[in-house]
């Protein structure tokens, strides 16, 4: 019985096997990694030990403009457990990637954590990303804490994950959760791969990781600014455009200072100046926020964005909807391409069908945007051309070999009506 069939299993009443708490790291909480020296002694202590290397990174969301890593942990049987500091050591670490950079790595939720930790020139060799393993494995909950309880029986308490992380000096009961969160992630590796190689899973995991590891960070959205909070309730093109300006004047000074835009300018003030459009300071200052003390300070700086939207000529106003990159929103396929709708509906059905089949979410099946593309565009004119079409669609939308051999002959069937 694999570590997963044995959590299922529970107690003979149907209670489930109780956890056991983590409480602090086995070796107790390392001292944090601040110097040149530091990270060559590091370095040699992880390269003295064996396996795979557990890898986690913590943020600072919510609190700082940029994405990178504010604390790096890192944990390989053998050597222990080091909490690296990359703010002062950031030009130091060749030493360390020359050790790590040639390992397997294992973290969970990767996509989270790669981007910033390929800033500090680290980047795996190779990947097992234990959330998407926890996917694929038809994990009701994929969360560290919920996959470490139900695979290891072991208690993760939530703590500081959404704190301040670019803190100094880090206090005592962060870094002990900072420690604990890479402690079990070679052992929920080891049972994740048990069982995705018992439900024959274990290459469409290894296709998935390999994708992932190459990804590298996501494009930038286009037109960001939209994504303002309750920007819905401006009707008009010059309200929009102030939206934009102050948008782009609080990104600025957000990215120059290191902090998250939200706490330059929360997006309810941007979408109150909007409704306003106030001429003078002192009508700016009468709004929600405007008037507070910190905002006071940079009343001329808010007061010329929104001078800006006002003196621009109709033309270069936004357009009250974004312009589209894709097919339309599928809420309106069936009144204005009803055909590609009929589609749609039809080849959901079958992969909602599939995902039950396998017990692999319908979005890690085979990329949902994908699927409405090749629904929309539709360049096939007889059903022979059907299973082609897709393939080579599937193809240049990325999807992974594993993903195609699954979904395009469903995909064929239910858009042909064949059996």
């Amino acid at each position: 019985m694999s570590a997963v069939q044995n959590r299922d299993a529970g107690h003979d009443d149907g209670t489930p096997v109780p956890t056991v708490p983590l409480l602090e790291p086995r070796d107790g909480v390392p001292e944090v990694v601040t110097t040149a020296a530091g990270v060559a002694e590091a370095a040699a202590l992880l390269a003295g030990g064996h396996g795979p290397l557990a890898v986690d990174a913590e943020r600072a969301s919510g609190y700082r403009y940029s994405a990178r890593a504010y604390l790096v942990q890192l944990r390989r049987d053998g050597a222990g457990t080091v909490l690296l500091d990359p703010i002062p050591t950031r030009d130091d670490l060749a030493p360390l990637a020359d050790v790590i950079n040639d390992l397997e790595w294992v973290l969970h939720s990767a996509d989270q954590d790669l981007p910033g930790l390929a800033e500090l020139g680290l980047r795996p060799a190779a990947l097992y990303d234990t959330e998407l393993a926890g996917r694929l494995a038809g994990f009701p909950r994929v969360g560290l804490a919920a996959m470490v309880a139900e695979v290891l029986g072991l208690e993760l308490r939530k703590g500081h994950g959404a704190a301040d992380w670019s803190t100094r000096p880090l206090p005592e009961s962060w870094l002990n959760y900072a420690a604990l969160d890479v402690e079990p992630l070679v052992e929920l590796r080891d049972a994740m791969a048990r069982e995705l190689d018992r439900q024959g899973k274990g290459e469409w995991a290894a296709q998935e990781f390999e994708h992932v590891r190459l990804a590298g960070p996501p494009a930038p959205k286009p037109e960001r600014w939209r994504r303002t909070s309750k920007i819905h309730v401006i009707k008009d093109q010059r309200g929009l455009a102030v939206v934009r300006e102050l948008w782009a004047a609080r990104d600025e000074i957000a990215a120059r200072r290191d902090i998250a835009p939200g706490r330059i300018l929360p997006d309810s003030a941007i979408i109150a100046a909007a409704e306003a459009t106030p001429t003078t300071i002192e009508e700016l200052r009468a709004l929600p926020v405007f008037g507070g003390p910190r905002q006071r300070r940079s009343s001329r700086v808010w007061l010329s964005a929104i001078e800006r939207a006002r003196a621009l000529p109709k033309e270069q106003l936004p357009p009250l909807s974004p312009p589209l990159t894709g097919p339309p929103p599928p809420g309106k396929w069936a009144r204005h391409h009803p055909e590609a709708a009929a589609r749609l509906t039809a080849a959901r059905g079958e992969l909602a069908t599939l995902s039950e089949e396998v017990s692999v979410p319908v979005e890690n099946l085979v990329s949902p945007e994908l699927v409405r593309r090749v629904c929309w565009d539709w360049e096939v004119h007889t059903d022979a051309d059907v299973e082609t079409y897709i393939e080579r669609r599937f193809v240049e939308g990325g999807a992974r070999p594993w993903q195609r051999q699954l979904t395009v002959p469903r995909l064929t069937k239910a858009l042909t009506g064949s059996e």
